[in-house]
């Protein structure tokens, strides 16, 4: 098996915050909580501080914070916020699909 294959069960999470405010530390755990529900021992957190690392936020192209960025599996995918909709992050980061209307 090449390196590849292992790597695409790894979901790389990158979540930017500045300091620990409610939104920040809410959006972690939120983050954490779907994380351990939807993809258990399958994901990484980097957790980026822009007080403490404010060059890291051009990279990705950080314009409001909190944000998720989701590097691994492609495609890439950031969501803004907290993170308290579950179903909206879970279709945003395509652990879910979209519910179909009708």
């Amino acid at each position: 098996m090449e390196a590849t294959e292992l790597n695409e069960d790894i979901w790389e999470l990158r979540l930017y915050v500045a300091g620990k405010t409610t939104k920040s530390v809410t959006a972690l755990n939120n983050l954490k909580r779907y994380c351990e529900e939807h993809l258990k021992d399958k994901y990484i957190i980097e957790v980026i501080d822009l007080l403490v690392q404010p060059q890291l936020a051009e990279g990705d192209q950080i314009l409001a914070i909190p944000t998720l960025v989701k590097k691994v599996p492609e495609p890439i995918r950031k969501i803004i916020g907290d993170l308290s909709n579950e179903e909206k992050v879970l279709v945003g980061l395509n652990i879910r699909p979209a519910k179909k209307l009708g």
